[in-house]
């Protein structure tokens, strides 16, 4: 979730589910609980595995439901690993482009409360 995020912080289900972003097997699912003109809340879990390379368009804030570890692989080769441990929280900006990796056996689960 950036620089500003220390270990152990956040890096990062229905209300009427509007939409569900994913992919195949092993692929990540965000899946949106609520939106309004001011903020898009999404319910994403990362399976064991490597997610696709994806873009941030929003800045957004996490809070992690299920803990576990999780490595961010950024294009330009530098990579993070973090320990998310459930209610943490952190902050990520706007126009982050990373990779998740789930090393673990079970998913990680997270509340994205992107800032429109």
């Amino acid at each position: 979730m950036g620089a500003a995020l220390a270990t152990g912080a956040f890096l990062a289900d229905s209300f009427g589910a509007a939409a569900v972003e994913a992919g195949a097997q092993g692929q990540a699912t965000s899946t949106i609980v609520f939106e309004n003109a001011r903020v898009r809340v999404k319910n994403v879990t990362f399976p064991p595995g490597v997610t696709a390379m994806h873009t941030h368009d929003l800045a957004h804030v996490g809070v992690v439901i299920q803990g576990g570890m999780l490595e961010f692989r950024y294009p330009d080769g530098k990579s993070e690993i973090m320990k998310l441990e459930p209610g943490g929280a952190g902050y990520r900006d706007a126009n982050v482009t990373h990779q998740p990796v789930n090393p673990g056996k079970t998913p990680v689960r997270v509340i994205e409360v992107e800032l429109k």
